[in-house]
């Protein structure tokens, strides 16, 4: 009984202290929150007379663009006719013009490179030869690539070369040999294709490079721009989409046809995106022709049912 008694006491005297303990933390809980309401009080009529920070101690957060990717832009000129009457020589050294390169009977992806860019030329059209392996269309057969090098001291040998890697990266032994053309020509012919697509650029002296935006145009064949697909990735469908929309019926199927009646391209978002009300007029013109096809199977079991019933009545 005295342990019991004992063991009692203790428990009681620890609950006891462990009260008084938890009291005084809630006092001074309630202590430091009046303190800083006063604090608050104290402060808060000279914070709000307080003036606004002058504009000009204000730092910009945004970093401003490099001066060499100044004016370093894409213009779109859709619905604009590409250049015309300007003087190119080909990969094989052939007088071209490069409006007649470009119009024809098939759409045409149109690029600006060169061939000793150190890194972007070659991140973008590697990203082309990728999305083009991946697209059930030809090189040649259903769409034609024009690249022109933004070098004016690009040599024929040279342009040789890099078609030659590029074909290589490509390989499909059916795309025929003119379904790429690399043109080469004069620093003013080269800045008047490149305005003719709304391509700014600009040559960097100090690094001894050309700046150019990573972007392409597609061309009806008629040599009217189509598109303007940018980035160094690109969806196999949305490059698929528009060269199909651009060839202006003259390749791709039916169903291709439907595909981009129910789909509209999204510059915003850079792809073919559904369209609501078209997909409801599809999805209703063949729920109405399932119907008629019910209806119709329907009505000739019900024809056939009747002649072989009047063909057993005249039997018996």
């Amino acid at each position: 009984m005295m342990l019991s008694f004992g063991s009692s006491q203790a428990f009681f005297s620890h609950r006891e202290s462990s009260s008084r303990g938890q009291g005084i933390v809630r006092l001074c809980r309630v202590v430091s929150a009046i303190a800083l309401i006063g604090l608050v009080g104290t402060f808060l009529p000279s914070l709000a007379q307080a003036e606004p920070i002058p504009r000009e101690m204000i730092k910009e957060r945004t970093e401003r663009l490099p001066q060499r990717l100044q004016g370093i832009d894409v213009t779109e000129h859709l619905e604009s006719k590409v250049p015309a009457r300007l003087a190119f020589k080909d990969e094989q050294g052939r007088d071209v013009l490069y409006d007649e390169v470009v119009r024809g009977d098939l759409p045409t992806i149109l690029t600006l490179n060169y061939s000793d860019c150190p890194m972007l030329c070659s991140l973008q059209l590697n990203a082309l030869i990728k999305a083009m392996k991946q697209v059930d269309l030809t090189l040649g057969k259903d769409y034609r690539v024009v690249t022109v090098s933004l070098d004016p001291a690009e040599t024929t040998e040279r342009v040789q070369d890099w078609k030659a890697r590029y074909m290589s990266q490509y390989a499909r032994p059916e795309a025929g040999a003119d379904g790429w053309k690399f043109l080469t020509g004069t620093e003013a012919n080269i800045r008047a294709a490149a305005k003719g697509l709304g391509f700014s650029y600009a040559y960097n002296e100090k690094r001894d490079e050309y700046v150019h935006p990573a972007a392409f145009a597609i061309a009806t064949p008629d040599g009217i721009i189509a598109r303007y697909i940018y980035g160094l990735e690109y969806h196999p469908k949305t490059l698929r989409l528009s060269l199909i929309e651009a060839s202006e019926g003259k390749i791709g199927s039916s169903v291709d046809r439907l595909i981009l009646y129910c789909f509209h391209y999204d510059a915003s978002e850079g792809r073919y995106a559904p369209v609501a009300m078209n997909i409801m007029r599809v999805s209703g013109s063949a729920g109405a022709l399932a119907l008629g096809g019910l209806l119709a199977g329907l009505w000739r079991g019900e024809r056939r049912r009747k002649r072989e019933s009047a063909s057993l009545k005249n039997a018996s």
